[in-house]
């Protein structure tokens, strides 16, 4: 009796992976190419499960935040005297391998990023290789920066030297494992991948299927790069000059739709506080879902700072664009208040389009929070939001007010999603976060589809003047936005961010947050109109746009 329930239970299970597979739409990196500029995808909890993971060089001293002293341990990287912030080492050939990553299971690589190891030298003679299913052979192998910052064969933009990185978001599917390596010592790393369901049918990158991906890669990359096109639909709009404390609304055609554009222009967009104190609030289905200062919805921050995303726009004529989907099923509303004393004109035009809505669509969300002043000491985590119920987490936009020279942003990000024991993602910085490095020296302004630096000031008190020298106080706007590396969770995430300055001093926070989620899901952010207010100063003499 035993043996023949053993042999139905195989059977049976055998059956039920059978029914998976031909069920489950195959995972591919051409599919993950096309996932990757499908901007309907996000607005849908993911058919096929996975949980975004990191494997990083996060010191792993850090092992709960009741030891304050190890939790907020700043060495994040490996060098001659502390060389543990790896997987392990192994010999193959009778060569030593520094082992940085081993996923057993099936998953995909979404994004790498990886420093100079000098703040200007932009190569190195380390080699890199990324070996899948456990092959003898790498499916790709070459200069640990080189290979993944867009000048050898993964092409830009998906791959890119940012400031002072490289930085790939190629993604390299695999059925079984991911282990990477390099031949000699690391410096720091992140290398961010989607583990899924065990089972999930998926075709393992190989080199032919690299190569026959390319015409499909330049044409994503294209896209990214290009990322107006926007599907027709019916045009909603207003025009009002509003006085402090004034409010203008339009709604949305009735039935099932989606906001595909949104465009929204100041008149007074010069003043940099006019982008914080001008707020943008939409409603769906009765329910308000975005609560953000104009400036951190779009990414430009304090003051109008230009860039382009795959996302979002900020054009130097003062118009800002957001190209997030936003679907409802009933009804939905646009409203701009003014919170600041000086009356504002506003211009508000959106774009809404058909939508097919289902169990799996969710409601796009966006809020905010603020504070100042922010001590630097003792260190800290400092909370951009904490969402309970089922969503898809999408990006963020950091604005930071730094009264001195010294460099502001060694904290790491930790994400905790699902209650789990400890973070998915524990990073090694905050600039690594905003994909560069090298922060205090890396001041300039730098733009890709997914991330970008809009602006960043720099002031010499001695000269009372903005100069080309390199240091990061007054304001500074770092923003993110994702594609493949979107974080979903089933019943909560939590992504805090710690506070790590060079000097004991007061800072200014500010951060937009955006997110998909079901009607049921909350966050901890209510709208504070006290601290949109609350603007923190400039350093004295900093000069104003």
């Amino acid at each position: 009796m035993k043996l023949y329930q053993t042999i139905y239970s195989i059977v049976f299970f055998s059956l039920a992976l059978s029914c998976f597979a031909q069920n489950t739409k195959s995972i591919t990196v051409e599919s993950l190419l096309k996932d990757m500029v499908d901007r309907d995808a996000i607005a849908r909890f993911p058919t096929t499960n996975f949980r975004l993971k990191q494997e990083s060089s996060y010191n792993r001293a850090s092992k709960t935040p009741e030891d304050t002293d190890g939790w907020f341990i700043n060495h994040d990287f490996n060098s001659k005297e502390t060389d543990h912030n790896f997987i392990r080492t192994e010999e193959k050939n009778g060569k030593k391998e520094w082992v940085l990553m081993e996923h057993i299971g099936p998953g995909a690589i979404v994004r790498t990023w990886m420093p100079f190891l000098k703040p200007d030298k932009p190569d190195t003679d380390i080699t890199i290789k990324i070996y899948l299913d456990g092959n003898d052979e790498p499916v790709f192998e070459g200069n640990m920066l080189g290979l993944l910052d867009g000048t050898s064969d993964i092409p830009y933009p998906l791959a890119h030297q940012s400031l002072r990185s490289a930085v790939s978001f190629f993604p390299i599917p695999y059925a079984k494992s991911c282990k990477i390596t390099t031949d000699a010592m690391p410096f720091f790393y992140q290398f961010t991948y989607r583990a899924y369901d065990d089972y999930t049918p998926i075709k393992t990158l190989t080199k032919e299927d690299f190569k026959n991906a390319m015409q499909l890669t330049k044409k994503v990359g294209e896209l990214l790069l290009n990322p107006e096109k926007v599907e027709n639909g019916e045009q909603v709009s207003f025009s009002a000059r509003l006085g402090s404390k004034k409010e203008k609304s339009v709604a949305l055609p009735n039935g099932t739709g989606a906001i595909r554009k949104l465009s929204v222009t100041l008149d007074n967009y010069k003043n940099p506080e006019v982008t914080r104190t001008v707020v943008l609030k939409i409603e769906f289905d009765g329910e308000e879902t975005v609560w953000c200062p104009i400036g951190d919805f779009f990414g430009s921050g304090i003051g109008l700072n230009p860039y382009q995303g795959w996302y979002r726009t900020v054009n130097e004529d003062g118009t800002m664009t957001s190209r997030w989907v936003m679907p409802y099923q009933k009804s939905g509303k646009i409203s701009v208040v003014n919170l600041g004393k000086k009356s504002v004109k506003v211009n508000v035009k959106a774009t809404v389009g058909s939508w097919q809505w289902d169990d799996d669509t969710m409601y796009f969300n966006a809020a905010w929070r603020g504070q100042y002043p922010v001590s630097t000491r003792p260190y800290s985590d400092w909370n951009y939001v904490t969402l309970k119920g089922r969503g898809v987490y999408v990006g963020d936009a950091l604005t930071i007010m730094n009264p001195v020279e010294k460099w502001w942003g060694e904290g790491d990000e930790k994400i905790w999603v699902d209650g789990e024991d400890f973070p998915s993602i524990f990073g090694t910085g905050t600039e690594d976060y905003y994909a560069y490095s090298w922060g205090g020296r890396s001041t300039d302004f730098y733009e890709h589809p997914f991330h970008a630096q809009p602006k960043c000031y720099v002031y010499n008190k001695l000269n009372r003047k903005t100069t080309k020298e390199r240091n990061t106080s007054g304001y500074s706007t770092e923003t993110r936005s994702r594609a493949l590396d979107i974080m979903p969770f089933s019943s909560s995430l939590q992504l805090d961010m710690e506070i790590w300055s060079w000097t004991d001093c007061e800072m200014g926070y500010g951060v937009g947050m955006y997110w998909y989620g079901d009607k049921q899901t909350t966050s901890n952010r209510i709208p504070d109109e006290k601290e949109v207010l609350n603007v923190p100063p400039l350093p004295k003499g900093f000069p104003k746009n």
